[in-house]
């Protein structure tokens, strides 16, 4: 992959590696193989995905990516470490870190909720929180709670089970009940917020550009004392029949405000099958044709 993408030759003799090709693309070549020393001395594993990540954030040479795959979130109960895997996801992370509200927009599979939720995980242990709140709007596709089969709890599960399965695979299923039960963490639906003062938390609201503005007025206006808020969502994929996204709204209306941080994530972030980042590609090009 490295000589595919760089159009340089890589040859092992003895215990060394050479390289021949254009002098610039034979520096990045090395620089990509000494970061790849670094996270296999680190204990981590070598991906394909490692290495494509490597590739397009060397390339960019926007910023030093030394660190990028060894910042590590939090760990799940398996051991895993959780880590942002590219340039994009790296300056969400810093966003979550430093803003006390932050907004990540982007399309499916730039890891938005599962690095919102490792981060609330991580705000929990360090005891910098005492509640974690996850919220979603309970309408998408075109489908509303009345007209759907079931009691509520049946109803709103599979809006919700996404934010289920992050916490689930962070936390672990023991660890995980266990907070659910003792209301540490809180998994509802966006209209359960009302009304209330969420103090000392950490909340998300995921697939947010499926607010209203006045729902997401009333979700910003939540937020207490001591908490943090992150706010995902991908803006071309609107399930609003016929109104005004949330998500729209405050982009243009508190895009000036500080304290609150924008990321927006692209197909670059993706970290998914690599015919994911094609696959998204392809729809944004296509979006952009028709001018929306």
């Amino acid at each position: 992959m490295i000589e595919d993408r760089l159009d340089v030759k890589i040859t092992a003799r003895n215990d060394e590696l050479h390289i021949a090709g254009f002098e610039s693309r034979a520096d990045i070549a090395v620089d990509i193989l000494k970061k790849l020393m670094t996270i296999a001395k680190s204990e981590d594993s070598i991906t394909e995905q490692n290495v494509r990540y490597l590739l397009d954030l060397t390339e960019e040479e926007r910023i030093d990516n030394d660190n990028i795959l060894l910042d590590e979130i939090c760990v799940t109960y398996r051991g895993k470490p959780i880590k942002p895997k590219t340039l994009g996801q790296k300056k969400y992370v810093e966003a979550m870190r430093k803003s006390s509200i932050a907004f990540g927009i982007g399309p499916a599979g730039t890891g938005k909720t599962f690095l919102a939720v490792a981060l609330a995980v991580m705000a929990f242990r360090k005891k910098l929180v005492s509640r974690i709140i996850l919220t979603r709007p309970a309408v998408e596709a075109g489908e509303r709670l009345g007209f759907l089969p079931g009691d509520l709890q049946n109803k709103v599960d599979p809006y919700l089970r996404p934010l289920y399965d992050a916490l689930y695979q962070i936390m672990g299923p023991e660890t995980y009940q266990s907070n659910l039960e003792k209301g540490i963490i809180e998994v509802a639906p966006l209209a359960y917020m009302r009304g209330r003062t969420l103090d000392d938390s950490f909340i998300i609201l995921d697939e947010a550009q499926n607010t209203t503005p006045e729902q997401m007025k009333m979700f910003l206006t939540r937020m207490g004392i001591g908490s943090r808020m992150v706010i995902t969502g991908d803006i071309t994929q609107i399930d609003l029949p016929g109104g005004k996204s949330g998500l729209n709204e405050a982009r243009r209306i508190l895009k000036n405000v500080d304290g609150l941080s924008f990321v927006y994530l692209t197909e670059r972030d993706v970290v998914r099958h690599e015919l994911v980042q094609q696959i998204v590609k392809a729809y944004e090009n296509d979006a952009k044709g028709r001018g929306f």
